[in-house]
């Protein structure tokens, strides 16, 4: 995963993502996720961000879907941020407008798109950042990371099981400076299925890196 907030302003910033995902230790796709938003500084410790994302979901696991199919995302975000002691906080509060694609084979089986099913979903994430090597997260600083995030469905067309995900992660980041971090770490992803009888866990290997440029 890459993950990139560049400075336009004194409020403003570009936010830029992308998760390559894979399934059977990288030997097939899982799902490729393309993201990208404006930023806008509230306070020093609160931003909300607005934004576009484009997902592509593969067949996999012991549940497949049938085929592989498209989301065109639309999404809105509140952070904020605090400090407990040593320990930094992150909240994250996420809206999501979902333009998933219907597709199915024809009489060629060639797969073809019949138009889009419209989902909305919100998620709550809280993360906590732990500094190891130094009593504070400055440069060159060995961190632990956490978080927990609940996905939930709403509006027309969820399910009678309106939890949708739940992710629980545990990570060591290295912290280079204020503008760069790398984080590995493990994650175990919960998918409930919308007949509310199925699901599926996800057990995850993550490396993430973080590289903030200035812009302006």
């Amino acid at each position: 995963m890459y993950f990139g907030n560049h400075k336009l302003n004194d409020n403003f910033s570009l936010h830029t993502e992308y998760q390559f995902r894979r399934h059977g230790v990288i030997q097939e796709w899982q799902q490729s996720l393309a993201r990208i938003g404006l930023d806008y500084k509230l306070t020093d410790q609160a931003m909300i961000t607005g934004g576009y994302a484009w997902i592509i979901s593969f067949p996999y696991g012991e549940q497949p879907i049938p085929l592989s199919f498209a989301e065109h995302r639309i999404w809105q975000q509140l952070i904020t941020t605090q400090k407990v002691k040593r320990v930094s906080l992150q909240h994250r509060y996420r809206l999501e407008q979902r333009f998933l694609q219907n597709v199915a084979l024809n009489a060629n089986s060639e797969k073809e798109v019949e138009g889009y099913r419209f989902r909305q979903r919100a998620r709550y994430r809280i993360m906590a950042t732990v500094p190891l090597s130094k009593k504070s997260l400055e440069d060159n600083t060995l961190f632990l990371a956490l978080y927990e995030e609940a996905f939930l469905g709403f509006g027309e067309g969820i399910g009678p099981n309106i939890l949708d995900q739940n992710r629980l992660y545990a990570a060591l980041g290295w912290r280079f400076d204020a503008s760069s971090n790398v984080q590995l770490g493990y994650l175990f992803h919960k998918v409930f299925k919308a007949d509310g009888l199925q699901q599926e866990n996800n057990h995850t290997f993550q490396v993430a890196w973080t590289k903030n440029l200035a812009f302006n």
